[in-house]
């Protein structure tokens, strides 16, 4: 049986740290000048010429970097620093056919309804539980079981678990109506 020389197992244990993570991740810098490069101007032509210029140097210098750098601290941290939307607001039409304002935070949400009120929605990533606070009142949502598998919920000073699947969401909107349902005919 031939020896595995050291240069060899040097590039084969560098090649594990800086490859792990190529094909996972956000691409943050990648998507980010794509859609830079596709808006940039209000005509399709100038974008594409502009595109077809610059593509051949941006687009390879986007991927090594988002490959061997960007993608690689986002799988071993979790955060790509590029891909991050932390400040940025966005509207959003609720159910009810209002906008809100949906900043992102580090931590959670901050949304502020058509009234200005502002509710913030936070994660607490030590007791990995969701949490919301409006006018200085904070109570947890609901956090994940160990298991990783379910939910706990405090209803009505009860708390009750939820699997995380079709069978716990029925479970769980059974559970916040009370059990009244009205058959249609």
């Amino acid at each position: 049986m031939k020896k595995i020389s050291l240069k060899v197992a040097v590039c084969l244990i560098a090649g594990s740290f800086l490859f792990s993570s190529c094909m996972v991740g956000s691409w943050g810098l990648f998507n980010k000048y794509a859609k830079w490069q596709t808006h940039m101007s209000d005509s399709k032509f100038v974008n594409a010429i502009v595109g077809f210029v610059l593509g051949a140097v941006c687009y390879p210098i986007c991927f090594l970097v988002d490959s061997l750098v960007l993608n690689s601290i986002e799988f071993w941290s979790g955060d790509n620093p590029v891909a991050s939307n932390i400040g940025k607001t966005q509207n959003v039409m609720g159910q009810d056919g209002h906008l809100y304002a949906v900043k992102t935070l580090k931590n959670g949400y901050e949304v502020t309804d058509p009234n200005g009120v502002v509710t913030l929605f936070t994660y607490n990533k030590k007791a990995n539980s969701w949490s919301m606070s409006q006018n200085g009142l904070t109570k947890e949502i609901f956090r994940f079981n160990e298991d990783g598998k379910s939910i706990q919920v405090n209803m009505n000073g009860e708390n009750r678990d939820f699997t995380l699947n079709e069978q716990g969401v029925i479970d769980a909107e059974y559970a916040a109506t009370t059990g009244l349902y009205f058959a249609a005919r």
